[in-house]
């Protein structure tokens, strides 16, 4: 695949930030988590949301280059596509409830003094529920969490899930995350791996590896809740499907006709991408722009409980095509998972 065929949706460009591997004590919340969580959402006014806009690299056919594409801030809600007979979805709003709805939400960072949108999903953090784990983490595209060009982690990352169910108004005044469903999250440990961190652009190589998993503390309305307390965990595997698997890709894109407050979803059979040597995934027919990426991937995934298994994110396109690809969960996904649950980093 040659790399000047490549769009990379939703890719990073500038992050200043280093990951926060503050541990909380079994007693609660560590006193270094709890500053830069209330710093992060202290920052987060409705005023700066209202800027977040998605980042993404455009193929100049002239050129033979990518160039940035800003998309335009999120606003009120918009209307989705559609599905057809033959039960393929190219982009439509998720109605269906169910634990999906809470799992799956927005992401805001700030790279190089702008502000972005991206999606993730709260993944099972593996523990018995027995209250002796605090553990919550959230599966994303590495590109919403490091920049494979001037290797950094982003700044001021924070989650806010279910913003579906009650987007929360951007002209308001006051606190954004007290205007949301559930509040906010705010990393301890962030993780990516070696192969995407170290391959010094959004390239062949950065989209084998372009999945992430951040560790977050204890936030939400009353900043002290645990993340898997408040919403359902989706489950995972980090091995590949069949070609052919039906899948549903999740996330809230904000260009064109989306604007970043509606959870919209694509179905359809997970294939190949060809254009890649099928070395990673394609939903063909999906929609989903700018917003969306990161947005996991989920086969088996059941409409009437909302809940599933994910596979992938979503992590780039191709202009003048349309379909969502997305990375192999694999053993190095499985790593930086585990790196996650610890000090986070880059995984070798």
């Amino acid at each position: 695949m040659k790399k000047t065929r490549i769009l990379a949706i939703f890719a990073s460009l500038s992050m200043l930030f280093t990951a926060v591997s503050a541990q909380a004590s079994s007693g609660g919340p560590s006193d270094e988590h709890r500053s830069e969580h209330q710093r992060i959402v202290e920052f987060w006014t409705h005023e700066r949301v209202a800027q977040a806009v998605p980042r993404d690299f455009v193929l100049d056919i002239t050129t033979g280059k990518f160039t940035p594409s800003r998309g335009k801030p999120p606003g009120t809600p918009g209307g989705g596509g559609g599905g057809d007979d033959s039960g393929v979805v190219t982009g439509a709003s998720w109605n269906g409830g169910g634990e999906v709805d809470g799992a799956v939400g927005k992401v805001l960072f700030e790279m190089d003094g702008s502000y972005y949108v991206c999606s993730a999903t709260v993944i099972d953090d593996g523990s018995d529920d027995s209250g002796q784990d605090d553990t919550a983490l959230i599966l994303t595209a590495a590109h919403c969490v490091y920049d494979e060009v001037n290797r950094a982690f982003a700044g001021m990352w924070m989650f806010v899930p279910d913003y579906d169910n009650d987007p929360a108004p951007l002209t308001a005044t006051g606190s954004f995350c007290a205007d949301t469903t559930h509040g906010c999250w705010t990393p301890e440990a962030m993780a990516v791996h070696i192969g995407y961190a170290g391959a010094g652009g959004f390239n062949d190589q950065a989209v084998l590896y372009d999945f992430a998993v951040v560790r977050v503390g204890p936030g939400g309305l009353d900043d002290n809740s645990e993340l898997d307390e408040v919403v359902k965990e989706q489950g995972y595997s980090f091995s590949a499907v069949s070609f052919g698997t039906a899948g549903y890709a999740f996330g809230y894109p904000a260009q064109k006709k989306w604007k970043g407050s509606d959870l919209i979803y694509c179905a359809g059979p997970i294939d190949g991408d060809p254009y890649n040597d099928d070395n990673t995934y394609r939903m063909n027919e999906c929609k989903l722009n700018g917003g969306s990426s990161g947005g996991g991937w989920m086969a088996p995934f059941s409409e009437s409980t909302g809940s599933g298994t994910l596979v992938s994110v979503n992590s780039y396109g191709y202009t003048g095509v349309n379909a969502m690809h997305g990375p192999i969960l694999n053993e190095d996904t499985q790593d930086v998972y585990d790196a996650a649950k610890g000090e986070g980093g880059i995984v070798p």
